[in-house]
């Protein structure tokens, strides 16, 4: 690994045999990767380096990855830590306290994509202990995530193949409920009426349909976060890494037995579930009475008592934190609106869509009439001001009701970010943003 560029993933492996092109493949994705030979040499990574996950070679380690996971996790708490287990999927996996259970060999694009998930998930979790320190001490305490107990619902798209059905009776053999389509049209019918917990896509002889639904499903921010695996022939014209960069999060075969690839279709639904319980956790807030009513969003009290907490515990947890503050634009086109009061109209709506827009784990704030700010929990500054920028492009694409016989106008933010490195720091950073914000130096 270069020197200056931080490791993100730790890989526990014996040898290179599968860790080593797993790690050469995640570093060219973005997802650094630093190699651990023994558990002790683990925990020195974890406690050293800003580590957000880490992958398990099950076949190397045997006997020896038992507890492995909570051993992990204790070497660098209160920092949340995902374990991937790297074998072959054991329905009391979840038992042994990894997240999610991935055949091996396991492609960069696969695990780089389920990473991205049991990061974002592990750092909602942190951000739901923060925030439920914070209602709390205002009386409205929040209700830890509850996850849904009733079998896992799977929705099987694809012609009826036999293959195709004895995986349909696998997946009902481990509790599942299966729903078939035969079409895609059915499919997103379905998709649209009800909760499903996983997708599996029967290629057979149109694969590229198969990628379709896939990429439908990655274009809808309702199930963006639905898992998907394709089950498709040895022989596809359609290779595993094109399937994960297309937004597949598991690739089996034919050849591979039914029991494990129900398995592995169970552990993806597992792992959304966990994931939508926290964000469920996390949207309490809303209700809570204590947001600003206009907007929906953080009121400036709550957002700075919460901030200087989110402060405190990412310098516990060694991860970084920043802020962006987003003020409409000064600009000559919005001197009627301001005028007749539409910017002030429009105010609510612009606030709504940034709550939105940002992610769950991201505490979104109304500061004044016109400002807003963001928190934005393990986040360094380069990615703070590609979210700000992100948020403004969106909201920039929206014209706004300016009154009878107006041309509708649009808003533009000026924006300023900052990294808090310490809790002391939160006054400062909160006025370096704001300054950049406002064109002007901070003093």
């Amino acid at each position: 690994m270069a020197a200056g560029i931080q490791a993100r993933v730790l890989i526990v492996a014996r040898d290179d045999s599968t860790a080593g092109p797993l790690a050469e493949g995640l570093d060219r994705l973005g997802w650094r990767t630093v190699t651990a030979r023994s558990e002790a040499a683990a925990a020195v990574a974890l406690a050293d380096l800003q580590i957000q996950a880490a992958i398990v070679d099950l076949s190397a380690l045997e006997g020896e990855a038992e507890g492995l996971p909570d051993r992990l996790r204790a070497a660098c708490a209160p920092r949340h830590l995902p374990v991937i287990a790297m074998g072959a999927p054991d329905p009391f996996q979840n038992d042994r306290g990894y997240d999610v259970t991935l055949a091996a060999p396991l492609h960069p694009a696969q695990a780089a994509m389920r990473l991205e998930t049991l990061v974002r998930t592990a750092v909602a979790e942190e951000e739901f202990e923060v925030r439920l320190e914070t209602f709390t001490e205002r009386g409205h305490p929040l209700d830890p995530p509850e996850t849904d107990s009733t079998p896992y619902r799977v929705l099987a798209i694809g012609e009826p193949a036999p293959q195709f059905l004895a995986l349909s009776n696998a997946l009902a053999r481990n509790g599942a409920e299966v729903v078939g389509a035969f079409t895609a049209f059915t499919a997103f019918d379905y998709l649209h009426e009800r909760q499903f917990d996983a997708v599996v896509l029967w290629a057979g002889e149109a694969p590229q349909e198969a990628l379709s639904i896939a990429a439908g499903l990655r274009r809808n921010t309702r199930l963006y976060h639905t898992p998907a695996l394709l089950y498709m022939r040895a022989e596809s014209p359609v290779t595993a890494s094109e399937a994960y960069h297309r937004g597949i999060s598991d690739v089996a075969s034919p050849e591979t037995p039914e029991s494990e690839t129900a398995l592995r279709v169970v552990e993806l639904a597992r792992a959304y579930r966990r994931q939508k319980a926290i964000r469920s956790a996390l949207e309490q807030a809303r209700s809570s009475g204590l947001m600003d009513a206009a907007t929906g969003l953080f009121t400036r009290d709550l957002f700075a008592s919460h901030l200087v907490r989110l402060a405190r515990r990412a310098r516990e947890r060694n991860r970084p934190l920043s802020v962006c503050m987003l003020k409409v634009s000064e600009k000559p086109e919005l001197k009627a609106p301001r005028a007749g009061g539409w910017v002030a109209r429009a105010v609510p709506q612009i606030g709504s869509m940034i709550g939105r827009l940002v992610r769950v784990e991201d505490t979104a704030a109304r500061l004044a009439p016109e400002v807003f700010a963001l928190a934005l929990p393990a986040t360094p500054l380069h990615a703070a001001r590609a979210a700000g920028e992100r948020i403004a492009a969106v909201i920039g694409c929206t014209a706004f009701e300016a009154g009878q016989g107006a041309t509708p106008f649009v808003v533009e933010f000026d924006l300023g970010v900052a990294e808090i490195t310490c809790p002391e720091g939160v006054g400062l950073a909160l006025e370096q943003a704001a300054a950049m914000a406002h064109g002007r130096k901070a003093s």
